[in-house]
């Protein structure tokens, strides 16, 4: 698989670069970014997966997107998902993406380590990182969010979202629901989420509430954070970030 480098900086003594290939999942470009930090050679190195450092969903020309071009469905919002549904079966294969294909090539371009690997991250990439993390228990030592879509069943984005690309037949829905996976008997070793109360999406699309109630009742650790005067914006996570990333590296190290 070759890979095409659009850009690279340098940055705390690493690496910071964007490249482009072209993806038999989704049959279109995909361009995804990698930050690679100073180390000996011959090295490998864990790996964060952040969701939103490779594109969220398939673009080009011929990728439909939202009649209505609304941000929430369509181009720039794949929800991590291998689509069932016309006219977005061919291009949306955002799960497969994510974890077969991407994970391949990071591995045969880049010092990366797969035996440890972590996920994370906002909002619908919040989503993503704990579904993904709860399928493939074995694989990550740590997941977290910010501000995840947590019950895309119960909430307006995630029912656009999962009607939209999996159909109308709730079933199908259950093993992208990170509450729904959990009362199914998914397990994780222990997750780290946090959100803004001033978030606008907190009660209607979030609703945190409801993974707290599914953790403690599958015993499985949660440490839930509700951080006094923030929102759903990168403000809000470019903050806590670094703790997020002690966190994983904390797991990851050992």
């Amino acid at each position: 698989m070759t890979i095409e480098t659009i850009s690279q900086n340098r940055s705390h003594d690493g690496v910071q670069g964007v490249y482009k290939h072209t993806s038999r999942e989704t049959g279109t470009g995909m361009t995804f970014s990698v930050y690679v930090p100073p180390h000996q050679d011959g090295a490998k190195l864990p790996v964060v997966w952040y969701l939103s450092a490779p594109d969220t969903s398939p673009r080009g020309e011929g990728v439909p997107g939202d009649p209505a071009n609304a941000y929430d469905f369509g181009l720039g919002a794949g929800f991590y998902v291998d689509a069932t549904e016309a006219p977005f079966a061919r291009h949306y294969r955002m799960w497969s993406y994510v974890t077969k294909e991407l994970p391949e090539l990071i591995a045969e371009h880049f010092p990366a380590d797969p035996k440890r690997q972590s996920i994370l991250g906002h909002s619908m990439g919040g989503h993503g990182a704990l579904t993904i993390a709860l399928s493939h228990p074995d694989r990550y030592r740590a997941a977290s969010a910010f501000s995840p879509i947590v019950a895309p069943s119960e909430v307006p984005w995630g029912i656009k979202a999962l009607s939209g690309y999996l159909g109308t037949d709730r079933k199908t829905w259950r093993e992208h629901d990170t509450v729904e996976l959990i009362a199914a008997g998914a397990r994780f070793s222990d997750l780290l989420v946090d959100y803004g109360d001033a978030d606008p999406f907190l009660t209607e699309q979030l609703r945190p509430e409801l993974l707290e109630r599914a953790c403690a009742q599958a015993e499985i650790p949660l440490t839930l954070r509700c951080q006094p005067g923030y929102d759903h914006s990168y403000y809000f996570i470019s903050t806590f970030m670094e703790d997020h990333l002690r966190w994983h590296a904390a797991r990851l190290q050992t």
